[in-house]
């Protein structure tokens, strides 16, 4: 196998492989590094012993995001204020025709969901992303992992078990979230409060990333009173040369603002029975870079 060829057997595979470190991290740049490791592994390796390459690129992908994860974890660095992943902007929607598998890759990717999986050992997010977002087989699975097939069906049990039980019960029809994200951001940036309280559930909250490096509730608020006006006060604040796109970021329709043309904050939505029953703002200038351009 030549160079050229083995390069674009890479390329060919490299989504599948930027999909699967990304829901084992939740941070694009850890999930870049971990698919270049990959690639160093995949120019270096006896590619002619290789009958699956996708399958061999999986294998070694999920196993050096394991590494990484494990990594990660075992430094245990204080994190200042929540927690959110780093939006990734995604196309489900143009480049995924089929609407049940649109609907599993949404929500395989979705805050809420990297929210959750955070909470579970590498070895359960890894099996929980083989299998529910990308449907290996647990024969498959147990080969990635070097686990008989019973074990990993125990983690699958477990991990699945565990993000049902604190996944929050949200809608994913795609044309109410963004009918409600561009109603949000109509009322929100013309400080309008009775509209936003027309939008925003009783009882909803909302979660607000900045790492300490930007302005952002450093605890969750609650409600739709305490939700409400902290969003009319932003909107009250001035931001230089402030401006505001739609897109769809982790699945689902989201706003980025942007001040003189650089990503300043990333809000998304999540929606049940008409009303928004979260609101979630990244803020953390070290999670915006990748949106540059975008």
């Amino acid at each position: 196998m030549t160079t050229d060829t083995a390069t674009d057997v890479f390329e060919e595979h490299r989504p599948v492989l930027m999909g699967v470190a990304y829901r084992m991290l939740g941070r694009v740049a850890d999930a870049e590094d971990v698919v270049q490791d990959a690639w160093l592994r995949w120019s270096g390796a006896d590619r002619s012993a290789v009958r699956e390459p996708r399958g061999y690129l999986v294998r070694v992908t999920t196993r050096l995001a394991i590494d990484r994860l494990r990594q990660i974890k075992a430094r245990g660095e204080s994190y200042v204020g929540p927690w959110l992943p780093e939006p990734l902007v995604t196309d489900f929607a143009d480049t995924v025709p089929d609407a049940a598998e649109r609907a599993v890759l949404a929500d395989s990717v979705s805050l809420a969901v990297l929210v959750v999986l955070e909470s579970l050992s590498p070895l359960e997010r890894a099996v929980f992303v083989l299998r529910e977002a990308f449907g290996h087989p647990y024969g498959e699975i147990a080969a990635v992992l070097d686990r008989d097939e019973a074990a990993v069906r125990q983690l699958a049990a477990r991990a699945r078990k565990h993000v049902e039980e604190r996944r929050p019960r949200y809608e994913v029809d795609p044309v109410q979230r963004r009918d409600l994200t561009e109603r949000f951001l109509t009322a929100a940036a013309g400080g309008d409060l009775k509209g936003l309280m027309s939008l925003l559930a009783p009882d909803v909250r909302l979660v607000g990333d900045s790492g300490g490096k930007a302005k952002a509730p450093l605890r969750t608020l609650h409600s739709a009173d305490n939700v409400g006006r902290f969003l009319v006060g932003v909107a009250s604040k001035s931001i230089p040369d402030v401006s505001a796109r739609l897109l769809e970021v982790n699945g689902g329709p989201a706003v980025l603002i942007l001040s003189g043309g650089k990503p300043d904050s990333v809000f998304q939505l999540d929606v049940a029975d008409g009303r928004i029953r979260t609101v979630y703002i990244v803020r953390n200038p070290d999670k915006l870079g990748s949106l540059a351009g975008a």
